[in-house]
């Protein structure tokens, strides 16, 4: 069985049926990410010298955009995790990347915080040289996976020099770390995503990952991923939405006319027009995935163009979907309201929308965008 035939079975069986149940109680989908790694698609792009299945962004991406349709809640687990991985995969210890390989390892970002907010680039967290070790001072904020991922790709300012950041891997088992609370949030309900705190959290020096007050470089190098990941949740979102707004339309007859709602013209000029910004989206972002393949000297605009433009169409294409369900749609078992929800997240999740049209602007001026 190909892995897209293995997902589409685990997708059928185990995320789509827990959906409703992991979005009313914020219920972080264990089940789907123990089938995940036990299939060997948590280490999807995990190199095949160490047991992964040598896959790439492209590969990444139709997994996402697939669980995507039912849950995007374990999407974004699945989305930050290969966006880690990618990171681990070059930087990261041999025993880490067989463990990520074998499916027995978790992994996630832990870019934004309370200080920087957005501007994840800008950590103010702190990470203090002590002999062999390094200790750990932060409060970081909206965590995906918080409290359930085996490690987190951590930024810091670096122990020595000006530069912005470093990037460390800290095992969630690391002493000083804490969760707090739980996530009762609009939407992406079942991501753990949580505030996490680092008081005096000690890791050995080994655990940086790249060079110390490089880790801009590594943020540089992760940025394509997340943004095409990101993207690719979204157009997978939209899918689900039309899908479920199609069924309604064509199940949902005026018995008293003998007609449907597939009958009224308005109706499917609404869903026509919400089928055009989803492929617009879905071809935009495998255009960024083919730029990024190539090095084309678009492919960081691209990568802009692709988070922005399909977050704003998910926003679009789940508001249509209401809209043409009418009054059925606020019933949470037909999923549509659950995805209008989940589609609010991507536009606001750094780099937001806006931030992105104005590094957009820049680009077309010719300006720095830093």
């Amino acid at each position: 069985m190909n892995p897209m035939e293995t997902l589409e079975k685990i997708v059928t069986d185990i995320v789509a049926p827990s959906a409703l149940d992991t979005d009313r109680e914020s219920r972080f989908p264990r089940a789907a990410i123990k089938a995940l790694g036990e299939s060997g698609l948590l280490g999807l792009i995990s190199a095949k010298e160490v047991g992964g299945l040598g896959g790439g962004l492209a590969e990444a991406s139709a997994v996402i955009r697939r669980i995507a349709q039912d849950c995007p809640s374990t999407a974004m687990v699945v989305c930050m995790h290969y966006c880690a991985t990618s990171l681990i995969e070059k930087h990261g210890s041999e025993a880490v990347r067989r463990d990520i390989a074998a499916g027995r390892h978790l992994s996630t970002l832990a870019f934004s915080e309370a200080g920087s907010r957005s501007h994840f680039w800008a950590p103010m967290s702190s990470a203090t040289a002590d002999g062999d070790e390094v200790v750990l001072d932060a409060a970081k904020s909206w965590i995906t996976s918080a409290g359930e991922a085996d490690s987190y790709v951590w930024s810091s300012r670096p122990t020595t020099g000006e530069r912005p950041c470093s990037l460390w891997l800290v095992p969630a088992a690391t002493a000083g770390l804490e969760f707090s609370g739980g996530f009762d949030g609009l939407g992406l309900r079942g991501n753990a995503s949580l505030p996490v705190r680092a008081n005096g959290a000690r890791i050995p020096r080994s655990a940086l990952l790249g060079e110390d007050g490089r880790g801009s470089d590594l943020m540089n190098a992760v940025l394509p991923w997340f943004a095409s990941l990101n993207a690719s949740s979204s157009v997978g979102l939209m899918n689900g939405a039309l899908a479920r707004a199609c069924a309604h339309v064509g199940a949902t007859r005026y018995a008293h006319l003998g007609s449907s709602l597939a009958d009224l013209p308005t109706i499917r000029a609404y869903l026509a027009k919400a089928r055009i910004r989803t492929d617009q989206a879905a071809t935009l972002l495998d255009d960024t995935i083919a730029a990024l393949a190539a090095g084309r000297e678009d492919a960081v605009l691209r990568v802009f163009q692709t988070k922005a433009a399909s977050a704003e169409a998910a926003l679009y294409v789940t508001d249509t979907a209401m809209r043409v369900c009418g009054g059925a749609a606020f019933r949470k078992e037909a999923g549509v309201e659950r995805l209008f929800r989940d589609a609010r997240a991507a536009s606001v999740m750094g780099p937001t929308s806006d931030v992105l049209y104005d590094f957009i602007g820049k680009i077309m001026l010719g300006l720095p965008i830093f």
